[in-house]
C-alpha cells in the first residue's frame, strides 16, 4: 500500500474541515454574536496509529476505510455544554457532507468518565481521480472535557491503556469535577457573555483609537 496516496484524501478534509468550521465562527464575530465555537483543530491519525488500531480490532486493510471512522478527525472546542448542541445542529444542517452517525456521550458518558459528542461523517473530496466519499470524526467538547480527555489521553498512552486502578479512580473524580464546573459555568453563562461582550468593545474601542 503507498501510504502517501491512502492518507492524502484525510488530509484534505481535515484541512477542508477546519476552514469551514472557522469559517463558522467568524461569521457570528462578523455579526456581533457571541460564538458557540472556541477553537478548532484537527489532525490525521498516523500510520503506526491506523496499523495497531486495525490489528487490535482484526479489521482487513482493504476494509480500513469503511472501518476506521477517526482516520481524519477535527475537535471542536465551546465554552458551554449548550454550545455544543448549538455546533450539532449546524453540522446537521449542512448540505455539503453526510452525516453517519452520532454518538453523544455527554448524556450516556463512557465508564472512564470521558465525555464528548462525537459527529461521524461522509465527506466528498475531490481528487485526480474523481470524488471520493471519506469518514471523518468531529468530536465537540467544551474546554473542561478536552483538558480531562487530553490528559486521559496522555496517561493511556503511558501505559499502553492499561491505567492503574487507582488512577483510573482519580480519572473518574476528576471528570466529574470537570463536569460539575460546566455545569456551573453554564448558569452563570449570561453574565460571562455579557462580560465578554463588554470587553471585546472596549479592545475594539482602543483599536478604532490607536488608528486614528
Amino acid at each position: 500500500m503507498n501510504w502517501d496516496i491512502f492518507i492524502a484524501p484525510y488530509t484534505q478534509v481535515v484541512d477542508e474541515l477546519k476552514v469551514k468550521l472557522k469559517g463558522m465562527r467568524q461569521q457570528f464575530e462578523y455579526e456581533r454574536e457571541q460564538s458557540p465555537i472556541e477553537f478548532v483543530t484537527g489532525r490525521v491519525k498516523p500510520k503506526t496509529s491506523i496499523i495497531e488500531k486495525t490489528r487490535r480490532r482484526g479489521i482487513n486493510p482493504e476494509d480500513m476505510e469503511e472501518e476506521l471512522q477517526d482516520i481524519a478527525g477535527v475537535r471542536v472546542v465551546c465554552q458551554f455544554v449548550d454550545d455544543i448542541y448549538s455546533v450539532v445542529h449546524m453540522l446537521t444542517n449542512r448540505k455539503d457532507f453526510d452525516i453517519v452517525e452520532e454518538k453523544d456521550y455527554i448524556s450516556e458518558k463512557k465508564d472512564s468518565g470521558y465525555r464528548s459528542y462525537h459527529v461521524i461523517i461522509k465527506y466528498p473530496v475531490e481528487t485526480i481521480h474523481g470524488e471520493k466519499k471519506v469518514l471523518a470524526e468531529i468530536q465537540i467538547r467544551t474546554l473542561a472535557m478536552n483538558f480531562w480527555a487530553t490528559n486521559e489521553h496522555s496517561l493511556n498512552y503511558k501505559y499502553a491503556g492499561k491505567i492503574p486502578s487507582d488512577i483510573k479512580a482519580r480519572l473518574k473524580r476528576a471528570a466529574e469535577a470537570a463536569f460539575l464546573l460546566d455545569e456551573e459555568m453554564s448558569k452563570i453563562k449570561h453574565e460571562i457573555q455579557e462580560a465578554q461582550k463588554i470587553f471585546n468593545r472596549k479592545e475594539e474601542q482602543k483599536r478604532q483609537t490607536k488608528k486614528s
